[in-house]
């Protein structure tokens, strides 16, 4: 297999990923019954607005909703109003879209259906501040804990106790009316609790657990909202909380699915698929260098599998910023790992974001060649400096190495897939 070749499937294994955490593909089989009285759709996330129109288009009856959406990942619907703002970093018009889905399930009766949507983003796309906290107290929160090196659990927690919606609060509203929720997994181990802060979902963590993430990562400002989190007098709702009695939610996607998938197009195409785990956390240059470890010891000694083999590997990794570059975690794992291989010849990978955005560039990704080294070399780019000043996209855009899909209209979370000629 020659290197376009290897680039090829790569970027075809990445591909079918993607697709077997397509709504459209996806959602129909988890669809609840219609009921006696009305039909609610609501819901957030990258997926909102591919989950709604697929929703419609196998919904027998009459329908109604509001879902919210990053920017520029709406499609048309009918039925279902879906609208967009900002993430990761809320804006008004996620606190509008936030106060009109808790306004719209009001009053509801046992009669009533609610479908909840939700997919990765629905954190920050559903912003309703806590009584007393103001839309900028939780933009400067969030912009601290996207900084710090915080996992996306230990964020998560955070966000629920700042929050009028989250963690649980949203499904207390609809009662008593039965909320079924359709999740698509961005997050390791695939907690209803921790996607999009789980808005429909009782809440196991605690004011105390946020305060102590908040103080790990010396998190202080704003300080309206540490203390709001310190005096710890307005809890989430908790595991059997009455109005939560009817609310059950449905895995439709999640991030294990989509390796299985591109696992059995590897195998189809004759090269062994090793996953290495779905739900991959730490900091994106650490989880890097494993990979390269793992990958060099195929090369010299095919352990734990002879090569040709790829390793396939999911989670949410982090990036704490000390530089002042531009790239996400993938950006940044390719950049370690390139480093840590050293061009090594037989060893190329891709890491994308399955939704199609890398942190908040315009690219999904990047791809690694065995001379991605030598090439940036040649143009005077020595890449253990981008990656001291967190700069992964400008280095893989120099030498046109980046992966641009557009919004995927899922998520699933990062895919790395490494292949050991």
């Amino acid at each position: 297999m020659n290197s376009e070749a290897s680039q090829a499937l790569l970027r075809a294994l990445f591909d079918a990923a993607v697709a077997a955490a397509d709504p459209f593909r996806c959602l129909p089989a988890y669809l609840p019954e219609p009921p006696k009285g009305r039909t609610i759709v609501i819901g957030a996330g990258k997926a909102g607005g591919s989950m709604a129109r697929a929703l419609e288009d196998h919904w027998p009856g009459p329908l109604e909703g509001l879902v919210v959406t990053r920017y520029g990942h709406k499609i048309p619907t009918e039925r279902i109003e879906v609208v967009e703002a900002a993430h990761p970093v809320p804006d008004e018009a996620g606190r509008a879209a936030a106060a009109r889905i808790l306004n719209m399930v009001q009053g509801l009766s046992a009669d009533d259906l609610v479908i909840c949507l939700i997919s990765g983003g629905g954190s920050a796309l559903l912003a309703a501040p806590a009584e007393g906290l103001t839309l900028a107290d939780k933009q400067a929160m969030n912009k601290g804990l996207l900084k710090s090196g915080a996992t996306i659990t230990e964020m998560n927690c955070v966000r629920k106790h700042l929050s009028a919606i989250k963690g649980g609060r949203l499904a207390a509203a609809c009662a008593p009316a039965q909320v079924v929720t359709l999740l698509i997994s961005d997050v390791p181990g695939d907690d209803p609790s921790v996607i999009a802060s789980g808005p429909t979902v009782a809440d196991p963590t605690t004011c105390a657990d946020a305060l102590a993430i908040l103080d790990k990562y010396n998190l202080r400002e704003p300080a309206a909202a540490y203390e709001y989190i310190k005096r710890g007098h307005d809890e989430t709702p908790k595991p059997g909380y009455p109005r939560l009695a009817r609310a059950t939610t449905r895995m439709i996607a999640t991030p294990q699915a989509s390796l299985e998938a591109a696992a059995a197009l590897a195998l189809a195409s004759g090269v062994t698929p090793v996953i290495l785990g779905d739900s991959l956390e730490g900091e994106s240059r650490d989880v890097a260098l494993v990979h390269a470890g793992i990958a060099k010891q195929v090369a010299r000694h095919n352990q734990p599998v002879a090569a040709p083999c790829v390793l396939l590997s999911g989670g949410e990794t982090t990036v704490t910023v000390r530089g002042k570059g531009r790239g996400g975690r993938n950006a940044e794992f390719l950049l370690a790992l390139a480093v840590a291989l050293e061009g090594h010849p037989r060893i190329h990978a891709v890491a994308c974001d399955t939704d199609g955005v890398d942190g908040t560039e315009d690219n999904a990704g990047a791809i690694l060649t065995p001379d991605t080294l030598a090439r940036a070399e040649a143009l005077g780019l020595r890449a253990k400096d981008f990656l001291a000043n967190n700069d992964g996209y400008t280095f893989f855009s120099k030498l046109k190495d980046l992966i641009h899909t557009g919004p995927t209209l899922t998520n699933v979370n990062d895919f790395r897939a490494i292949l050991v000629r």
